[in-house]
């Protein structure tokens, strides 16, 4: 079964002195105050288009990661991870670092980055940001 989340954003004003606001619609998590300073300069307590990006990222990583390894017979007790997506003005999003931690019983630093890089590939919001350069350090804790 398939399923849609929605969020949406009022904007008030032009790129550089507006301001808006995204509302995470289907959690109901509440809204986030965003703007181009807090895009382009200094976050100042605002989140951007690439933090939001950065989170649905870190956590369908994390649950493909997951799943890969319970799939191989060695479940993970613990995954951080942490996505950082580069923002270029005039030239947008350049490259986006995944950088996980695991704790994974039963497995060799080798066969968690062969895992780390499969869940880098075929993870849904990877593959939607195909466009971009995604790059991956994983070591286990």
């Amino acid at each position: 079964m398939a399923t849609t989340r929605t969020a949406h954003t009022v904007w008030e004003g032009n790129l550089l002195e507006g301001t808006g606001v995204v509302t995470f619609d289907s959690s109901g998590i509440g809204e986030q105050p965003v703007s181009w300073p807090s895009r382009a300069e200094k976050a100042n307590g605002k989140t951007s288009p690439e933090e939001l990006i950065a989170a649905a990222h870190s956590s369908c990583f994390s649950m493909a990661l997951s799943h890969g390894l319970t799939g191989a017979g060695t479940p993970p007790t613990r995954l951080e991870t942490k996505a950082d997506v580069t923002f270029q003005p005039g030239e947008g999003i350049t490259g986006i670092h995944l950088t996980v931690r695991g704790a994974v019983p039963g497995l060799d630093e080798d066969g968690f980055r062969s895992a780390a890089e499969d869940a880098k590939k075929n993870c849904p919001v990877s593959q939607a940001l195909t466009g971009t350069t995604i790059t991956l350090t994983a070591e286990l804790a």
